[in-house]
Protein backbone atom coordinates (compact mmCIF):
# COMPACT_ATOMS: atom_id res chain seq x y z
CA UNK A 1 0.00 0.00 0.00
CA UNK A 2 1.24 3.93 -0.83
CA UNK A 3 -0.04 6.30 0.92
CA UNK A 4 1.23 9.87 0.96
CA UNK A 5 0.21 12.59 3.49
CA UNK A 6 -0.35 16.49 3.39
CA UNK A 7 -0.14 18.66 7.02
CA UNK A 8 -2.04 21.90 7.44
CA UNK A 9 -2.14 24.05 10.50
CA UNK A 10 -5.14 26.16 11.78
CA UNK A 11 -5.89 28.15 14.50
CA UNK A 12 -9.15 27.66 16.79
CA UNK A 13 -11.28 28.07 19.91
CA UNK A 14 -12.87 25.90 22.36
CA UNK A 15 -13.97 24.76 25.53
CA UNK A 16 -14.85 21.62 27.23
CA UNK A 17 -17.87 22.37 29.09
CA UNK A 18 -17.68 19.99 31.99
CA UNK A 19 -14.22 19.40 31.66
CA UNK A 20 -12.46 19.12 35.62
CA UNK A 21 -9.17 21.30 34.75
CA UNK A 22 -8.53 24.19 32.71
CA UNK A 23 -10.40 23.34 29.11
CA UNK A 24 -13.57 24.19 30.88
CA UNK A 25 -12.53 27.85 29.92
CA UNK A 26 -12.69 29.22 26.90
CA UNK A 27 -9.18 29.01 25.03
CA UNK A 28 -7.69 28.22 21.95
CA UNK A 29 -4.93 25.65 19.95
CA UNK A 30 -2.70 25.80 16.97
CA UNK A 31 -3.98 22.75 15.41
CA UNK A 32 -2.04 20.72 12.94
CA UNK A 33 -4.01 18.65 10.48
CA UNK A 34 -2.14 15.33 8.52
CA UNK A 35 -4.03 14.24 6.37
CA UNK A 36 -3.13 10.29 5.07
CA UNK A 37 -4.80 9.23 1.47
CA UNK A 38 -4.14 5.74 -0.39
CA UNK A 39 -4.92 5.29 -3.67
CA UNK A 40 -2.81 3.45 -7.04
CA UNK A 41 -0.54 5.75 -8.88
CA UNK A 42 -1.63 8.05 -11.96
CA UNK A 43 -0.30 6.22 -14.76
CA UNK A 44 -1.83 8.69 -17.39
CA UNK A 45 1.21 9.93 -19.88
CA UNK A 46 1.18 14.04 -20.07
CA UNK A 47 -1.62 14.38 -17.31
CA UNK A 48 -0.17 16.58 -14.63
CA UNK A 49 -0.80 14.21 -12.10
CA UNK A 50 1.26 11.14 -13.71
CA UNK A 51 3.67 9.28 -11.32
CA UNK A 52 1.38 10.80 -8.08
CA UNK A 53 -1.44 9.97 -5.94
CA UNK A 54 -2.80 12.85 -5.61
CA UNK A 55 -1.01 16.56 -6.26
CA UNK A 56 -0.13 17.90 -3.16
CA UNK A 57 -1.32 21.05 -3.86
CA UNK A 58 -4.75 19.31 -4.72
CA UNK A 59 -5.02 18.00 -1.15
CA UNK A 60 -4.28 21.54 0.36
CA UNK A 61 -6.84 22.56 -1.78
CA UNK A 62 -9.39 20.47 -1.04
CA UNK A 63 -8.51 20.27 2.81
CA UNK A 64 -8.65 23.89 2.72
CA UNK A 65 -11.93 24.20 1.08
CA UNK A 66 -13.86 21.65 2.88
CA UNK A 67 -12.46 22.44 6.56
CA UNK A 68 -9.47 24.30 7.22
CA UNK A 69 -10.80 27.93 6.20
CA UNK A 70 -13.97 26.99 8.03
CA UNK A 71 -12.50 25.77 11.49
CA UNK A 72 -9.56 28.71 10.89
CA UNK A 73 -10.02 31.16 13.63
CA UNK A 74 -13.11 30.04 14.26
CA UNK A 75 -14.65 28.70 18.07
CA UNK A 76 -15.78 25.90 17.76
CA UNK A 77 -18.49 25.01 20.24
CA UNK A 78 -20.62 22.19 21.00
CA UNK A 79 -24.56 22.60 20.37
CA UNK A 80 -26.19 22.39 23.48
CA UNK A 81 -23.62 24.52 25.09
CA UNK A 82 -26.26 27.62 25.15
CA UNK A 83 -24.30 29.69 27.46
CA UNK A 84 -21.45 30.27 25.26
CA UNK A 85 -23.25 29.81 21.87
CA UNK A 86 -25.70 32.74 23.55
CA UNK A 87 -22.39 34.58 24.21
CA UNK A 88 -20.36 34.00 20.98
CA UNK A 89 -23.72 34.75 19.17
CA UNK A 90 -23.67 38.51 20.72
CA UNK A 91 -20.55 39.30 18.81
CA UNK A 92 -21.33 40.88 15.23
CA UNK A 93 -19.57 38.78 12.72
CA UNK A 94 -18.16 36.60 14.91
CA UNK A 95 -17.00 33.32 13.42
CA UNK A 96 -18.73 30.26 15.05
CA UNK A 97 -18.63 26.62 13.94
CA UNK A 98 -21.83 24.74 16.18
CA UNK A 99 -20.86 20.48 16.00
CA UNK A 100 -23.03 18.29 17.85
CA UNK A 101 -20.02 16.86 19.83
CA UNK A 102 -18.25 18.29 22.82
CA UNK A 103 -15.31 19.75 21.18
CA UNK A 104 -12.64 17.29 22.26
CA UNK A 105 -9.82 16.56 19.95
CA UNK A 106 -10.92 12.78 19.70
CA UNK A 107 -14.26 14.53 18.39
CA UNK A 108 -12.75 17.24 16.12
CA UNK A 109 -11.23 13.84 14.75
CA UNK A 110 -13.86 12.34 13.99
CA UNK A 111 -16.04 15.10 12.97
CA UNK A 112 -12.70 16.28 10.14
CA UNK A 113 -12.50 12.94 8.73
CA UNK A 114 -16.13 12.57 8.28
CA UNK A 115 -15.89 16.13 6.39
CA UNK A 116 -13.29 14.94 4.42
CA UNK A 117 -13.83 11.59 3.91
CA UNK A 118 -16.25 12.37 0.55
CA UNK A 119 -13.86 15.08 -0.91
CA UNK A 120 -11.19 12.94 -1.47
CA UNK A 121 -13.33 9.45 -2.20
CA UNK A 122 -12.13 8.04 -5.88
CA UNK A 123 -11.18 11.46 -7.51
CA UNK A 124 -9.35 10.18 -10.53
CA UNK A 125 -10.85 6.56 -10.61
CA UNK A 126 -7.77 4.81 -8.86
CA UNK A 127 -9.52 3.96 -5.42
CA UNK A 128 -8.28 7.04 -3.78
CA UNK A 129 -9.62 7.16 -0.78
CA UNK A 130 -8.59 9.19 3.19
CA UNK A 131 -6.98 6.00 4.84
CA UNK A 132 -5.76 8.46 8.41
CA UNK A 133 -6.39 11.87 9.35
CA UNK A 134 -4.06 12.73 12.72
CA UNK A 135 -5.34 16.20 14.30
CA UNK A 136 -2.65 17.57 17.04
CA UNK A 137 -4.17 19.78 19.75
CA UNK A 138 -0.44 20.40 20.87
CA UNK A 139 2.40 19.39 19.68
CA UNK A 140 2.34 16.75 22.29
CA UNK A 141 -1.85 15.12 22.55
CA UNK A 142 -3.16 14.33 19.19
CA UNK A 143 -5.93 11.82 18.15
CA UNK A 144 -6.11 9.57 15.16
CA UNK A 145 -8.74 8.29 13.08
CA UNK A 146 -8.43 5.28 10.69
CA UNK A 147 -10.48 4.14 7.90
Amino acid sequence: MLTITRKLEFDAGHRIPDHKSQCRNLHGHRYTLEITLVGEVIQNEGHTDNGMIMDFSDVKTIAKTHLVDVWDHAFITFSRDTVVREFLDSLPGHKTVVIDCIPTVENLARTAFAILQPAFHDRYGTGLRLQRLVLHETPNCWAEVTA
